[in-house]
């Protein structure tokens, strides 16, 4: 079990590709915070996706890493979104205790058409659809999912309305992603992507606390007028301090998981835990791909040869695998 660490003045870094876990006592609040850096770049380097395309996944990367990093067990966290919009699959695949894979999907000249249009809001790329959080515990353990329309504006806006609907716990969500170029020892141009993001959940020892203002029309029993809750004071405070987190803060290296912690929540006695390294790991192997091909017919398998060979390329890490149609008695 890790011992928490008070904040005591100006804390040192984590540093990149490492989630932070802290709680905040005074307000009854606990949360992760991260910065992607070589692991981000390199997933979305690896794609060459278009800029809107590689800002939405970044997000989703963000967010992925924040809620996969809580996973007490080795499972799998998997988050998808299913729309009709020009980007309409984004699949984000978390394997505890730190592995991440991740793609999307995209109509080019839907997306070109959305981006003349000036119509590349996270909301307008994705379309109408859902957002799907699905937990993997194992073969033996039976798998859970959670779906909500992805209504929002935003990825942020989207993961909140999940938390709210599917966990019932108050929860605030920021990322934000930066593209960043500069000049490299030879003095030519170099681009890198850097994401960044931190969630906060509301996690009273009472219960009943962490009940928030009901939507309008929306938890009373028929015939029975919304009620309105005061919403609590600690809450309403952590949510005006991580209001003030502008999307820099997030992914430059110079402020730092710790610094923007220390800013945000020093006052009230914020404890970090030791940071959680996460990795660019694919979870393909040639051994996994040979168990599916021994699966297909022999028509199957002579539909699948181009010249000569069965050639397999993994969308997450874009590895192409190479067997001869013999392996499989073709």
């Amino acid at each position: 079990m890790h011992t928490a660490t008070h904040t005591h003045g100006e804390p040192g870094f984590a540093g990149d590709d490492r989630v932070l876990p802290f709680e905040v006592d005074g307000l009854d609040v606990r949360g992760r915070a991260v910065q992607l850096g070589p692991m981000i770049d390199a997933i979305l380097g690896r794609h060459d996706y278009p800029e809107p395309v590689a800002r939405l996944l970044a997000e989703a990367i963000a967010l992925t890493v924040l809620l996969g990093t809580s996973l007490k067990f080795e499972g799998r966290l998997i988050v998808q979104t299913k729309g009709d919009g020009p980007v309409d699959l984004l699949v984000v695949d978390f394997a505890a205790p730190g592995n991440l894979r991740a793609y999307a999907r995209f109509d080019a000249d839907r997306l070109a058409g959305a981006v003349a249009a000036g119509l590349t809001s996270p909301s307008e790329l994705l379309g109408r659809g859902v957002l799907a959080f699905t937990i993997d515990q194992g073969e033996y353990m039976q798998r859970y999912q959670g779906i909500v329309e992805m209504n929002g504006d935003t990825l942020e806006a989207m993961a909140e309305t999940y938390f709210r609907q599917s966990e019932q716990i108050p929860t605030l969500v920021r990322l934000a992603v930066a593209e960043l170029i500069d000049r490299d020892s030879d003095g030519k141009p170099r681009h890198s992507w850097r994401a960044g993001g931190i969630v906060v959940q509301f996690l009273p020892q009472a219960p009943e606390r962490m009940r928030q203002p009901d939507l309008p029309g929306g938890d009373a029993p028929e015939g029975v007028e919304d009620v309105f809750h005061d919403e609590d004071d600690s809450w309403a405070e952590a949510k005006a301090l991580v209001s003030t987190v502008d999307p820099g803060e997030l992914t430059d290296p110079e402020v730092g998981s710790e610094r923007l912690l220390y800013r945000l929540f020093h006052q009230r006695g914020a404890k970090i835990y030791p940071p959680m390294a996460v990795a660019d790991k694919c979870s393909c192997s040639r051994e996994r791909l040979s168990e599916v091909l021994s699966g297909f017919s022999a028509e199957e398998i002579r539909d699948s040869v181009e010249d000569g060979a069965i050639t397999v390329q993994c969308e997450f890490c874009s590895t192409a695998y190479r067997f001869d149609p013999s392996e499989f008695g073709a």
